[in-house]
C-alpha cells in the first residue's frame, strides 16, 4: 500500500475493517468462501445507524485490496459493486461565511475560517500549514503535499494577511500555524503537537451553530462554498482546478451545476408571473 502511495489512515482503515472480519470468523478472508463473507456484509447493513453505511464499504474495499494483493479476482469472493451516491455539496451564502467569520470568538478560529474559506484548502492541508508555508510579499499560501501528494499555490487575501499577522504575534506558534494538544503519531514515535481534526471539525460546527446557521456545515462545506464563490466571481474553470489541486477537471466542473452565473442565471416561474399578473389592471 506504501509503494502505491496510500495514504495512512486509508492503511489503517482498511487493516481494521478486514480484521473485523477475520476475527468475526476466526479465519483469514481468503479461507472463507462467497457465502461467509455476504452473510457478514448482510449483518454490518443491519447494523449500521449511518445512512452512508462507511463501515459496510470500507470492509468491501479492504477485501478488494487484499484479493489485488493476492492476485485474486473480485469474483473470488463474489464482492458486491458499491454504488456511489451522487450528490450535491452544501454551499454556504457569502452572508453566512460573513457570519461565521464575525461570530467566532476565538482568533485562533477565526483565521481558521479564513484559510479554509479564503484559500480553499482541506481539512489534512489546514492542520498542515506551517510557518515556512506563508509569503505574505508575494500574498501566496504553499499547500505542501496536499490530496495526491501534490504541492500547490494559492492566494492569500491582504484581509487574512492582517489576520495572521495579529494570530502569529499573539500565538508565537514556532512551527505549525495551528497547535493542539500532543498527542502520540498513530505509527508511534514522536508526538503529533498539531491541531486535531477532531479538534478542527468541532471548531467550525461550534461557530456554524452559535451563528444560527441551519445548513449541515462540515470543514469541507467552506471548500465547496470558496470554489461556488470564485466561478460566481468570474474565475474560469482551468485556473479555479489548479487551486484547488483538482487531478480531473470533471472534479472542478461539478461545481458549474451550483454556481449561479451571469450567463446562466435560473430563476422561477414565481418572478415572472408575479412580475406581470400582479400590474394593477387600468
Amino acid at each position: 500500500m506504501s509503494i502505491l502511495g496510500r495514504s495512512q489512515s486509508t492503511f489503517q482503515n482498511y487493516a481494521r475493517h478486514v480484521a473485523s472480519l477475520s476475527l468475526y470468523f476466526g479465519k483469514i478472508p481468503t479461507e472463507l468462501d462467497a457465502e461467509q463473507v455476504h452473510d457478514y456484509l448482510f449483518y454490518l447493513q443491519k447494523k449500521s445507524k449511518s445512512p452512508s453505511q462507511s463501515y459496510f464499504k470500507h470492509t468491501v474495499y479492504g477485501l478488494r485490496f487484499l484479493l489485488k494483493s493476492e492476485g485474486l479476482p473480485y469474483e473470488f469472493l463474489h464482492l458486491p459493486e458499491i454504488k456511489h451516491e451522487k450528490k450535491l455539496p452544501v454551499v454556504l451564502s457569502k452572508e453566512e461565511v460573513w457570519k461565521m467569520l464575525q461570530g467566532a470568538t476565538l482568533l485562533k478560529h477565526k483565521i481558521l475560517i479564513g484559510l479554509l474559506y479564503g484559500c480553499g484548502l482541506r481539512c489534512m492541508e489546514v492542520r498542515n500549514v506551517r510557518l515556512g508555508d506563508l509569503d505574505f510579499d508575494r500574498k501566496q499560501l504553499r499547500v505542501v503535499q496536499g490530496k495526491g501528494k501534490k504541492d500547490r499555490y494559492v492566494p492569500l487575501s491582504a484581509h487574512l494577511i492582517r489576520g495572521l499577522r495579529a494570530y502569529l504575534e499573539a500565538e508565537k506558534p514556532k512551527d505549525w500555524i495551528f497547535n493542539g494538544q500532543p498527542m502520540p503519531n498513530r505509527a508511534g514515535g514522536d508526538f503529533d503537537s498539531r491541531y486535531s481534526q477532531r479538534g478542527v471539525q468541532w471548531a467550525i460546527k461550534q461557530v456554524s451553530k452559535q451563528v444560527g446557521i441551519t445548513k449541515e456545515v462540515h470543514v469541507h462545506t467552506l471548500r465547496h462554498s470558496f470554489a461556488t464563490h470564485l466561478l460566481e466571481d468570474g474565475m474560469d474553470i482551468i485556473t479555479l482546478k489548479n487551486l484547488l489541486g483538482h487531478e480531473n477537471l470533471e472534479t472542478t466542473m461539478e461545481y458549474l451545476q451550483i454556481a449561479q452565473l451571469p450567463t446562466q442565471r435560473v430563476f422561477s416561474p414565481l418572478d415572472t408571473l408575479f412580475a406581470q399578473c400582479s400590474r394593477p389592471v387600468k
